[in-house]
């Protein structure tokens, strides 16, 4: 697990990527900066995840900026978790269309 990757969260909508970059290199080195954006209108989802380049660094972030305010906002701020495996929406692999009996089409009763 990277321990030193931030999840920041409740930014405002125009804060960009070079904002945040500018921002947290105040606690160190920032490596790479993800700001994450609606596949459908292109525009911030008001979060982001912020590389910096060790985990004293990543710490010593979540020390300053949690909770501090960043263009009118109370920011969010602590080690990211790993992604999480999701099961399948709708229209995932169940076995059938609609759940039931690929053959027959029947469900079992329960």
């Amino acid at each position: 697990m990277n321990q030193s990757r931030l999840f920041v969260g409740n930014l405002s909508y125009e804060t960009m990527e070079n904002d945040l970059q500018e921002y947290f290199s105040q606690a160190g080195v920032v490596t790479s900066v993800n700001l994450m954006l609606d596949k459908f209108t292109g525009k911030s989802r008001g979060f982001a995840f912020v590389e910096m380049s060790s985990v004293d660094e990543a710490n010593k972030a979540v020390e300053m900026f949690h909770g501090k305010e960043l263009q009118g906002r109370a920011l969010t701020v602590n080690i990211a978790r790993p992604k999480e495996e999701r099961a399948p929406g709708p229209g995932g692999y169940r076995g059938g269309r609609d759940g039931g009996d690929r053959e027959t089409g029947r469900r079992e009763r329960y």
